[in-house]
């Protein structure tokens, strides 16, 4: 099991580079996004949104986590888009990334892999990735989302920083 993690991390270290064009991390140019909660630094006040629960608070203070968006998208060429939120606060131990997993029927496709901004702001994911053979349509999948961080000398390590499954409608 450690072997598959270790490899899954090191697959989505590789697909994370080479899908950048594809997936964007909001927030990842130095810009905030502004559309949940308004003045999202880091004082409980402006924590309050109501999607993070009392796990997402430790002493008062806030973990890191993550969302998934109730709905995805399936373009004509069969290019799947997941998106949702995230808020992680230090990356200083190795980059941060949300990964994205879509399940529906008896497939799992890993859907592209975003470079996060761990600094106590929230910010939208978005993940795409053309997925065919056979492809995914329309209608009730699932969706798991990882926030994980990558760290150690060597072959980086995973670790787990939130996790995320939701039922989803691909429209």
């Amino acid at each position: 099991m450690r072997v598959r993690l270790v490899l899954a991390a090191a697959a989505l270290l590789t697909a994370a580079v080479a899908v950048a064009p594809l997936a964007h991390a909001g927030g990842a140019d130095g810009h905030h996004t502004a559309d949940r909660p308004t003045g999202s630094h880091l004082h409980d006040s402006n924590l309050r949104d109501s999607r993070f629960t009392d796990s997402h608070f430790t002493d008062g203070h806030f973990t890191d986590g993550l969302f998934v968006d109730a709905y995805g998208t399936v373009a004509d060429d069969s290019t799947v888009t997941l998106s949702g939120t995230y808020r992680c606060l230090d990356d200083s131990a190795g980059p941060v990334f949300v990964s994205s997993t879509l399940v529906q029927g008896d497939r799992s496709t890993g859907i592209g892999g975003t470079r996060a901004v761990c600094d106590g702001h929230l910010h939208t994911w978005t993940n795409s990735s053309v997925a065919k053979d056979p492809a995914y349509v329309p209608g009730a999948a699932r969706v798991e989302a990882t926030l994980m961080q990558l760290s150690g000398t060597g072959l980086p390590l995973p670790r787990f920083l939130a996790t995320e499954k939701a039922d989803v409608e691909l429209r």
